[in-house]
């Protein structure tokens, strides 16, 4: 079996790392050949793509790609690989499975309340409407080219290499407090866990990759702090945070998400919460990544 991720980064790596025992080759794109070598670690085959055109050399890996991640954030007209590919086997004539990478900010604000995936997408922001555009994309393509989808809606992603332990040891982190505010989070390597999972019994649809706990941010810099036994910074109340307008709109959704949809196929989650992650991050010295 041969992989293709499209868009290697943070989770297109973890993907790859999880899945690594089980293929072949994985290739993975990204728009910049100075990162060529950062993949080359991972064990992945660097490619790149810029969503402009593909490349002979992009086309050729293609060819034999049994597997595809799509990793990439689409734009306002939807998908920007799909918009290259008319029909999906005329590029990939032995591709039998397809995972892409969305997010729960396609549920947009649900007043905290707990949803699912049978929860109907009422995104608020435009890059979440394009989200929901080239997940029905891909859906769509899959149905009619007879191949097989998920869609893994991922909540707020973390692990070595990001998180707040960083955050504190570089006296950026804050603590934004909004009244019966809060979030899911999704630790990476459960995002290639996850995805493997699904590759392993070769099946589409929607699933929510997210953890069990839905908690206040500032719960959590105050739980990294107290492990790192530094101080814990003190409140900001939202209404008075200087923050981007990307950050602010975060905080305009509040939901609790649930993957029991995931956990009822017998998927079992590693990092079920922040605590036990933050905890093993910690003390296997594993935070800076």
């Amino acid at each position: 079996m041969k992989m293709m991720i499209l868009g290697a980064g943070f989770s297109g790596k973890a993907i790859a790392r999880t899945c690594a025992p089980d293929f072949q080759t994985i290739y993975g794109t990204t728009r910049s050949e100075a990162k060529f070598a950062a993949l080359e670690t991972g064990g992945i085959i660097p490619l790149a793509f810029d969503g402009s055109g593909i490349s002979p050399e992009l086309k050729a890996a293609l060819a034999s790609v049994t597997h595809l991640v799509q990793s990439i954030s689409p734009e306002a007209n939807g998908d920007v690989f799909l918009k290259l590919v008319p029909r999906l086997k005329d590029l990939m004539p032995v591709l039998g499975w397809i995972g892409y990478l969305s997010t729960i900010g396609v549920y947009g604000d649900r007043k905290g309340a707990w949803i699912d995936e049978d929860s109907p997408p009422a995104p608020l922001s435009n890059r979440s409407r394009e989200r929901v555009l080239a997940e029905n994309q891909w859906l769509e393509t899959g149905a009619r080219e007879n191949i097989p989808v998920a869609v893994l809606r991922l909540a707020g992603i973390y692990g070595p290499g990001r998180n707040p332990f960083l955050n504190l040891a570089n006296g950026t982190a804050r603590r934004i407090v909004k009244k019966d505010q809060v979030f899911n989070r999704i630790r990476v390597e459960d995002i290639g866990r996850a995805t493997a999972f699904l590759i392993d019994r070769n099946i589409g649809g929607i699933y929510n990759v997210t953890d069990h706990s839905p908690s206040p941010t500032q719960d959590t810099v105050e739980y990294a702090a107290r492990l790192m036994g530094v101080s814990v910074p003190p409140d900001i109340l939202f209404e008075t945070a200087e923050l981007s307008p990307m950050q602010r709109s975060f905080y305009g959704e509040n939901k609790r998400v649930s993957n029991a949809r995931l956990r009822g196929l017998g998927f079992e989650f590693l990092y079920p919460e922040y605590r036990n992650s933050f905890d093993e991050m910690w003390a296997k010295g594993i935070w800076k990544g």
